[in-house]
């Protein structure tokens, strides 16, 4: 019984992609629910999901110009997301439309403008490969890019945790503190954006939020405490990373999905039974109320 767990748990990474494969989603798993915390406290989780789509057409134009280059292909994405990130700004600051709002409709564009130039400049192979990705195919130079990217994030998260935090609390204490709150928001926007940029060639256009996302959902029903959050959302990611790999490689399913399949099971499963603001929460929390009422009326 042993025998079969540790061949089941240890078998497939007797291969070098899987290695790199599962490398390159731990990596992944220690920055992308962080972000994902953030933007839940934000309120922006769309715009998470929205930027995901956003990065496409820069991607679809670096890969017309350049083929599969991915070093020029990651620089396109990072662009397009930061143009669109602008572009949102600008609409939310001029018309007084809601960022969240401006970035959906924006990003509806870019995601329709990406399907067209790529689909121009290639085939569909090449379109279901940015689009959908595939963590399997991550070579040595690709690892590398996103370990950097990785590095980079958890170093400017740690730089600007507080103003982070404060910024998702009350911005407004940041400009009587004399930093302006645009700055944070700004260099929050683009580690988001750099992260998604990093993901897509694993998860590809349309999933590479999930694993930012969907952790970071769950862990708020386990959790009241920012820290506690983050640590949750970060353990969920990795092990829907490595349990995913695995699942994947035995039942030959496609790694991406099955990830984000699982990620998503334990936040049906934390909507559940989670502790706090869950159904199981929800049902406990008026007899908690009742007894606290009738031990108030004994003598």
């Amino acid at each position: 019984m042993l025998d079969t767990l540790l061949w089941w748990l240890t078998s497939p990474f007797d291969y070098a992609f899987m290695r790199r494969a599962l490398v390159a989603s731990l990596a992944l798993s220690l920055t992308a629910p962080i972000l994902g915390v953030f933007l839940t406290l934000r309120g922006m989780s769309l715009m998470g999901e929205a930027l995901s789509h956003a990065i496409l057409p820069g991607v679809a134009v670096a890969f017309m110009l350049a083929g599969f280059s991915l070093p020029l292909m990651m620089a396109g994405g990072v662009l397009a997301g930061l143009i669109t990130v602008a572009l949102a700004g600008g609409v939310t600051q001029f018309s007084g439309l809601k960022e969240d709002a401006a970035m959906a409709s924006l990003f509806l564009v870019a995601m329709a403008s990406g399907v067209l130039i790529v689909s121009l400049s290639g085939n569909a192979l090449d379109l279901g490969h940015v689009l959908f990705g595939n963590i399997l195919t991550v070579d040595s130079r690709t690892l590398m890019l996103v370990a950097v990217a990785s590095s980079a994030i958890m170093i400017g998260v740690a730089v600007a945790f507080r103003a982070l935090v404060v910024e998702c609390l009350d911005p407004q204490f940041l400009t009587l503190q004399g930093r302006h709150a645009g700055w944070t928001h700004a260099l929050f926007m683009m580690m988001v954006v750099l992260s998604l940029v990093v993901s897509f060639q694993t998860l590809g256009t349309l999933m590479a939020a999930g694993l930012m996302l969907l952790p970071a959902a769950a862990a708020r029903y386990w959790s009241q405490r920012l820290e506690g959050m983050i640590a949750i959302a970060v353990g969920i990611a990795l092990a829907a990373s490595m349990v995913g790999l695995l699942a994947s490689y035995h039942a030959g399913l496609p790694s991406g999905p099955t990830i984000i399949l699982l990620a998503g099971l334990v936040y049906i499963m934390s909507i559940v039974l989670g502790p706090y603001h869950s159904l199981r929460a929800g049902r406990t929390r008026p007899k908690a109320a009742l007894l606290a009422q009738r031990s108030q009326l004994i003598p």
